[in-house]
């Protein structure tokens, strides 16, 4: 098995002597062990690790949540077991000594958890397979850099915080030049950790940032976006700094995106499918001419699929109260479920030639687990394939000034609604898997009806 022979080379020549077996929680982050190198070895390597099963079922604070039938009191929080998927192997440049490998969850009968996010995401991939299509995503985050330090920002109270730069660096390479002792960490370790790093850029932000890392299949974009994400607050805190992935850090700035991108390809073949004819030729004539949209036929409905979803499931996109905040008209973050044709206001936006034609979602903020929004997407376009959903014109202006068009649910209690009665969350995920997300949303939404905000004392505490 190539990947656990370059850990074992790792671990011969005294390279690596810690081993984290992580895996992605309900909130995107991920969690596991630290593992010896020896008992990696002589144990884990083979049998994996156990874990126990309610970290697929608490809040950010680790605190057990009610209502999951998966994980409770009553069935005792048991084990999981951890195994190892030895084609994440990586070495982490920014930890000494240490190497990762992302795992694979299974019960103690040696089933898939099918409830765990990279379970989710695989099992819509097979559903691809199915279908004869290989599914490619990027994920592009944003986030804001702070001269505070993560203990400095919670001593603070997360505010009265300093952006890295006080100007919009958006494009700005001097500005940006200020921060290269981070980014250039970042661009440069991450390559160390083979994720392919393209490029970073300052963003629209005060301090904000972007770096984009190549398209893969699906699953592997996700694996890289879970150990890219952390290790951006890894490096961070290394150099006195803090970074945060908050879909709105502040209503005095934009918001943080996650923009996903997803494009289709012959499984058999390895031939595009998303451009028509005059573009791309697909494979079994899949992607037969569509007209000005430049997208094949299975474009087009992969493309309608999504449309006819996104309020269905936002909450994947989008799952904490925080995160509606960001869809604010004129922000760079879409209010409007429309399509256009690079057209930044829309929440869909088509784009690249060729083999290179894609779906751009700029609907998800960066607070997203990638697991759950990449299987939502492609969950969403093979509903559009299977139904052979026709795609609308796209929509040639501002789509914040659009009338008569969906909109994105502009509050977490709404996107509740749209998945609890969505049709294709329980088509494409089951019964199981949208009890479990559904559950998941509800308890973030009741979790913030147990505090009161600072807005609320500051208008209430003395003039109500």
């Amino acid at each position: 098995m190539p990947g656990l022979e370059q850990m074992d080379s790792w671990i011969a020549d005294g390279t690596v002597d810690t081993v984290v077996i992580a895996f992605p929680d309900m909130h995107g982050r991920p969690v596991g062990k630290r593992v010896t190198a020896p008992f990696f070895m002589s144990h884990a390597a083979e049998h994996g690790i156990e874990a126990c099963e309610y970290v697929l079922a608490v809040d950010v604070d680790m605190n057990p949540l009610p209502g999951y039938r998966f994980a409770n009191w009553d069935t005792g929080y048991g084990d999981i077991v951890c195994v190892p998927d030895f084609t994440t192997s990586r070495r982490i440049p920014w930890l000494e000594g240490t190497a990762m490998v992302i795992a694979d969850l299974l019960d103690e009968s040696g089933a898939p958890v099918e409830v765990s996010p990279r379970q989710i995401l695989r099992r819509q991939l097979e559903r691809a397979a199915e279908r004869g299509f290989r599914v490619c995503s990027a994920t592009e985050l944003e986030f804001f850099l702070f001269r505070d330090s993560y203990e400095e920002a919670a001593a603070k109270g997360w505010r009265g915080l300093s952006p890295h730069t006080s100007t919009i660096e958006d494009y700005q390479l001097l500005q940006t030049s200020r921060e290269e002792y981070i980014l250039r960490r970042v661009r440069n370790e991450m390559l160390g950790a083979d994720i392919p790093v393209e490029f970073s850029k300052g963003e629209a932000g005060r301090g904000q940032h972007e770096v984009n890392v190549r398209y893969d299949e699906s699953l592997v974009t996700a694996d890289r976006h879970l150990v890219f994400k952390n290790g951006i607050k890894e490096i961070a805190a290394q150099e006195g700094r803090a970074a945060t992935f908050m879909a709105k850090w502040t209503m005095d700035d934009v918001g943080s995106s996650c923009h996903v991108h997803t494009s289709l390809w012959d499984a058999a073949s390895g031939e595009p499918l998303m451009a028509d004819a005059s573009g791309a030729s697909g494979a079994s004539g899949a992607s037969g001419a569509s007209g000005a949209s430049g997208l094949s036929v299975v474009g087009r409905r992969f493309l309608a699929g999504q449309l006819a979803a996104a309020r269905e499931l936002a909450w994947c996109a989008a799952p904490t109260v925080n995160s509606y905040r960001r869809y604010v008209p004129g922000s760079w973050a879409p209010t409007a479920v429309v399509w256009g044709e690079d057209n930044r206001t829309c929440g869909f936006r088509v784009v690249g030639r060729a083999a290179e034609r894609r779906i751009e979602s700029r609907i998800p903020g960066a607070d997203v687990n990638p697991y759950l929004v990449l299987a939502a997407s492609i969950a969403a376009g093979l509903y559009g394939v299977d139904h052979e959903l026709e795609l609308g014109e796209p929509y040639p202006r501002n789509a914040y000034e659009a009338d008569d068009v969906p909109r994105i649910p502009s509050t977490l209690v709404e996107a509740i609604d749209e998945l609890r009665s969505s049709a294709v969350a329980l088509e494409a995920f089951g019964p199981e898997v949208h009890h479990h997300l559904l559950n998941t949303a509800v308890q973030e939404w009741e979790a913030s009806n147990r505090h009161v905000s600072d807005w609320e004392l500051a208008r209430n505490f003395e003039r109500i």
